[in-house]
């Protein structure tokens, strides 16, 4: 009784010790300890038995320890001062890394008797870190129509170092067109933002390169720096440009088909897209598009059809060269079409008088005109005949010659000439055009009869009977037809001499005088024909109008009164009509003297757009030659209307372009011309666009269509619109054509994430590879502006080795397997970046789930290996359970195997005593293997074991007693 009493009692000591200990530890104060990081070994932290209240002997009779988290001997306890000191040389960073203040707990633990003294030894920083970029490099994309005072975030820089000495402000070179705010992140860590100062030109500077510096507050500061590459992003600010604004051209006619005329280039300072060129005709007409072809790319012009300079003899042609936004520059191509010699010269025959009576001299024999449609020495004409013939060619007004006898003919010596005439041009090689008629010479009784013999004499008897034949007399006549035909009489013999010679000279006289009368007639003739010419060349033509397609038939004019004839004249002076081009638009009633249309006008098949139309004619008098000159005008009406080239117009048009912004669109074509042409150009209500009249270098109207409102292609990507050209007729006529405006997309949208943040939970022993998440971010855009790459922004080297994501597919995946115990959660922030430079931001949270895939620790803090026997709640070992897991993983039950004589008992924070149940007895066992389990409560359970072997050692409890008892 009284053996089991002093255990009760030693128990209650124990126990009360432990619940005195626990109050005092539960109740004393912290005490905080401060050291310099860096600061070498046996550095002098405290005196720690003047701290704890005891004497310097007390610390090894109770056995003092200093123990620290892990194990790690940062202290030596100095048994011979009680002085606390560094083991190590203490490294903040690596202690604590980001985290301030940078608390180091460390225990005393004093065994005889048993206490345990909680203490703090704050680290403090030291400026040993320089501020380094993640990127010594960082590249910039910013659009060159970015307005002053854009921010772009960039890259930070991360300093090891905390508080005053971790990085503190950026600063940037100077320079003209940025400078650097620093901005905080929400988790305190500071970033620099690129601020624009001055607006960009990429054409003036493409590319710029700036020195960012951050600093740190430490005394000196130390700093970093990383080079800022800005890349300036086009935008559509340049319109094409011609190296030449007129281009003058000189080809021949003749040249071939498919051949290169000339070549345009334009230049576009814009890049990319922005600034490829593309060359198309302005503007050009039906004409232009069939003889001409312009390759969109190089901007070669080739001839298509065959030129004919006698149709057009210049063209006037107006290119564009578009870039790959819309803008467009433009020039003029003036192609002047040189004259070969390709057409041979054109006679036509207005009269030919056959036959004609022999003996006049200077008969009108034929009239008639000579042209060429080649101009300069190639249009220069001559007319001739043969040499041997008794004609004679004269020149008349406008091309006509007359074909006139040199001579008075003689049927008797040629009744027929084949009169070939020959117009030749003066061009290279030289061409010509030959006419043959035949003229017939008709007699006149020019020629007496001619006696075979110059003397007949006959032999009569006297007295003959009446009727005797007494002889032939034959005489013959070189004239024809009737003027041939001979009688015979008797007349009295010429006497001898004076007589004869009378009457030769009667015959001379008659001669002479029939000489003189032609002469005379011919003389008129010749003034006549002058009169005529002069008349031609210095009167006014007579004028007169119709309208056309007025029908075949149609009455124009009495022609009698302005040409000053009597009626009757035109019949006897066979009059006739003769236009220039041998087309018999007219006819003449010579009997009435109107003038008619022969058949119906097309004014636009006659002169096509020239205007005022005139139809040149010449009224021919021929008995004797006589010419008035004509005019009639052609009067158009409205009979056709506006077309367009297209059905439907394509307009590209950016959608950062300004209200007020100019675009030209393809003209329309009206036949008709004046007032029936076309007069203006309207369109479909709308609210973007109003359409203005213009007149191009032509003259011709051309519409413009005039940007009245900003535009949006996220809004409304395309309109349609309908153009009408009207003309101004009664009643008018109109076209219309469909445009179809494609709003040009520019980068006017940053990308945009789905989400943001982003919050994702992962399993810390999911594999590497594992996709974690995705990502998405979207952009209203379109194209490459619209193309979306993600990428981590601004992350650290620990997120680059732990994490990587697919630019592409904005796939996020696992590098490397992750541990709850170190990281137990990451913030990630992501960028996407537009194909325009333009950046979107999102925050992505992943939390690290934990798993159970640590065992519990078990780490002995003093042992006691003997203990002497019948000692009563001795402490054996004082030890420290810990799980890096969380939760239910993390949470731990500890116990020793229930046939010992010893107990478990918690102390503080995860701290036990191994005591002794009761008193040993040596003599019944020396020795315990006391294993001690620490189990956690995760699934599946892991557990750790630790065994002790402990010796009982002997106390003198135990009198000699003998083997045998002697009485």
């Amino acid at each position: 009784m009284e053996a089991g009493g002093e255990r009760f009692l030693k128990q209650r000591q124990v126990l009360l010790l432990f619940i005195f200990l626990g109050g005092s530890l539960a109740g004393s104060e912290l005490k905080r300890y401060f050291v310099t990081e860096e600061s070498e070994r046996g550095f002098l932290i405290t005196n720690l038995a003047k701290d704890v209240g005891l004497r310097v002997d007390e610390l090894a009779t109770r056995v003092a320890q200093v123990a620290s988290k892990g194990n790690k001997q940062h202290f030596q306890l100095n048994y011979q001062t009680g002085d606390l000191l560094l083991n190590e040389q203490l490294d903040r960073e690596e202690l604590c890394g980001s985290t301030e203040p940078c608390i180091l707990p460390f225990q005393v633990l004093l065994q005889n008797p048993f206490q345990l003294i909680t203490n703090e030894l704050q680290v403090i920083d030291i400026n040993d870190h320089s501020p380094v970029f993640f990127e010594n490099e960082m590249q910039v994309k910013i659009l060159e129509s970015a307005p002053p005072g854009t921010a772009i975030p960039l890259g930070n820089a991360e300093d090891l170092d905390v508080g005053r000495n971790s990085l503190q402000d950026y600063t940037l070179a100077p320079n003209s067109h940025f400078h650097v705010v620093t901005q905080r992140r929400r988790d305190g860590r500071k970033y620099p933002e690129l601020v624009l100062d001055k607006a960009l030109d990429r054409e003036d500077q493409p590319e710029l390169t700036l020195v960012l510096t951050a600093l740190d507050g430490g005394s000196p500061p130390r700093f970093g720096t990383a080079q800022i590459y800005i890349l300036v992003l086009d935008i559509n600010d340049n319109a094409p440009e011609f190296a030449q604004s007129l281009h003058q051209v000189q080809i021949p006619e003749n040249t071939p088909v498919n051949s290169v005329i000339t070549t345009v280039s334009a230049s576009d300072l814009d890049t990319g897209n922005y600034g490829e060129v593309s060359y198309a005709f302005f503007h050009a007409s039906e004409e232009i598009l069939k003889t001409f072809q312009l390759n969109p790319i190089t901007g070669d012009m080739q001839l298509v059809k065959c030129l004919d300079y006698e149709t057009i003899s210049t063209y006037e042609i107006d290119i564009e060269a578009k870039d790959g936004g819309g803008l467009s520059g433009k020039c003029t191509v003036i192609v002047d079409v040189i004259d070969v010699n390709d057409n041979p010269p054109e006679l036509t025959m207005s009269s030919v008088n056959s036959p004609i009576s022999e003996n006049l001299a200077e008969t009108v024999v034929a009239i008639f005109s000579v042209s060429d449609l080649d101009s300069g020495d190639n249009g220069k004409i001559k007319c001739s005949i043969q040499n041997d013939l008794p004609f004679v060619l004269k020149p008349s007004v406008q091309n006509f010659y007359t074909l006139v006898t040199e001579s008075p003919l003689d049927r008797e010596s040629t009744a027929e000439y084949n009169i070939t005439i020959t117009v030749t041009d003066l061009g290279t090689p030289r061409l010509q055009t030959q006419h043959t008629f035949t003229l017939q010479v008709s007699d006149m009784n020019d020629n007496a009869p001619e006696f075979t013999q110059s003397s007949y004499t006959l032999w009569v008897r006297e007295n003959n009977s009446p009727a005797l034949h007494i002889g032939t007399i034959s005489a013959t006549d070189r004239d024809s037809g009737s003027n041939a035909q001979l009688t015979y009489s008797l007349l009295p013999g010429p006497q001898p001499g004076a007589d004869a010679i009378e009457v030769e000279t009667n015959l001379d006289l008659t001669k002479r005088m029939q000489k003189l009368k032609r002469m005379h007639l011919n003389r008129q003739v010749m003034v006549f024909i002058f009169a005529a010419f002069l008349r031609l060349v210095f009167s006014e033509p007579m004028r007169f109008s119709v309208s056309e397609e007025t029908g075949s038939g149609s009455f124009l004019a009495h022609l009698t009164k302005p040409m000053g004839l009597g009626m009757g004249e035109l019949t006897a002076r066979s009059a006739r009509v003769v236009s220039d081009d041998d087309k018999q638009y007219l006819l003449l009633d010579s009997k009435t003297g109107d003038l008619l249309l022969r058949e119906k006008l097309d004014r636009e098949e006659i002169c096509g757009p020239k205007e005022p139309c005139v139809l040149h004619f010449q009224v021919f008098l021929e008995m004797p030659v006589q010419f008035f000159q004509g005019e009639l005008l052609i009067e158009d009406i409205n009979d056709h209307a506006p077309v367009f080239p297209d059905r439907e117009v394509l307009l590209k048009i950016p959608e950062n372009s300004h209200p007020g912004t100019l675009f030209p669109l393809t003209l329309a074509e009206d036949l008709d011309v004046g007032i029936n042409g076309i007069q203006t150009y309207t369109v479909s209500p709308n609210a973007h666009f109003y359409v203005l009249t213009q007149n191009n270098s032509e003259g011709k109207k051309y519409p413009e269509l005039v940007q009245d409102k900003a535009l949006d292609r996220e809004e409304q990507a395309e309109l349609s619109l309908t153009l009408v050209a009207l003309d101004g007729g009664t009643p008018p006529r109109s076209g219309t054509v469909l445009v179809r405006v494609l709003i040009m997309d520019v980068n006017d949208n940053a990308p945009e994430f789905v989400h943001s943040p982003y919050e994702v939970r992962v399993l810390e022993n999911s594999p590497p590879d594992s996709v974690i998440l995705n990502v998405l971010a979207k952009d209203a855009d379109d194209g490459n502006f619209g193309s979306v790459s993600y990428g981590f922004f601004q992350a650290s080297d620990d997120i680059k080795q732990t994490f990587s994501i697919n630019e592409i597919t904005g796939e996020i995946r696992l590098k490397k397997a992750l541990d709850f115990e170190k990281v137990t959660s990451y913030r990630v922030e992501m960028e996407a970046t537009d194909g325009g430079g333009l950046t979107g931001k999102a925050t992505v949270f992943i939390e690290v789930v934990d798993v159970n895939d640590n065992a519990p620790e078990i780490t002995i803090s003093s042992l006691t290996s003997s203990i002497p026997e019948n000692a009563a709640e001795t402490v054996v070992s004082v030890f420290r359970i810990r799980d890096r897991d969380s939760g239910e993983n993390g949470k731990m039950v500890c116990s020793i195997p229930d046939n010992l004589p010893f107990l478990l008992k918690p102390t503080f924070k995860n701290f036990y005593t191994l005591v002794t149940e009761r008193p040993l007895d040596r003599e019944i066992r020396d020795q315990y293997n006391v294993t001690i389990t620490v189990s956690d409560l995760g699934t599946p359970r892991l557990q750790t074991q630790h065994t002790i072997t402990l010796q009982v050692s002997d106390v003198n409890d135990n009198a000699p007693e003998f083997t045998q008892c002697w009485t």
